[in-house]
């Protein structure tokens, strides 16, 4: 399934995207977005390569990229921009998430609003 405003990229990310795949010489992979259970706040990002789609999978194209985002995660990111952080804590992609009613202080982790009884001290470390 192909959706268009699931999840956006910046254009730094987008750019950082693009070199980043670049290297990948497959024109299938994609970046994929997840949340999974755990980190400090309930919920955390996941991000990879992957050239793999399940048929509940919605991906997303942007300016000739691909993001793939599973049908559980869809609903905890929806509408929200991933972008690209260069700073002295170190660079990497982040998620600025609406859909979070608190996050940590490391930005990889967040609470949904539903999650609070899995969350755990902020140990991240960053």
């Amino acid at each position: 399934m192909i959706e268009q405003a699931t999840v956006t990229i910046s254009g730094g990310a987008l750019s950082q995207l693009k070199s980043l795949l670049e290297k990948e010489a497959n024109p299938e992979v994609g970046l994929r977005v997840f949340v999974s259970g755990g980190g400090c706040s309930g919920l955390q990002y996941g991000m990879a390569f992957d050239d793999m789609r399940r048929p509940e999978d919605i991906t997303i194209e942007q300016d000739g990229e691909q993001m793939i985002v599973d049908d559980f995660s869809a609903p905890y990111i929806r509408g929200s921009e991933i972008d690209y952080v260069d700073s002295l804590m170190g660079a990497g992609f982040t998620v600025h998430n609406p859909n979070a009613v608190s996050s940590c202080s490391c930005g990889h982790s967040f609470d949904a609003g539903d999650d609070a009884s899995t969350a755990q001290g902020c140990g991240c470390g960053h």
